[in-house]
C-alpha cells in the first residue's frame, strides 16, 4: 500500500482541482505526473565508473 501513496496523492490533487473548476491545471498536473513516470521508466541507467 505504501507504493500507492504518491499515485493516490496525485489523484486526489487532480480530483480536487477538477472539482474546483481548475481543469486546465488538473490536466497540467496529470501530464506532468505522466511525463515523470515515463521518464523514470525509460531513463538510461547510470553506470558506475
Amino acid at each position: 500500500m505504501r507504493a500507492f501513496g504518491p499515485w493516490l496523492a496525485v489523484l486526489a490533487v487532480v480530483l480536487l482541482l477538477s472539482a474546483l473548476r481548475l481543469r486546465t491545471l488538473a490536466t497540467v498536473v496529470s501530464l506532468a505526473w505522466l511525463a515523470w513516470c515515463v521518464w523514470t521508466w525509460v531513463r538510461p541507467t547510470r553506470r558506475r565508473g
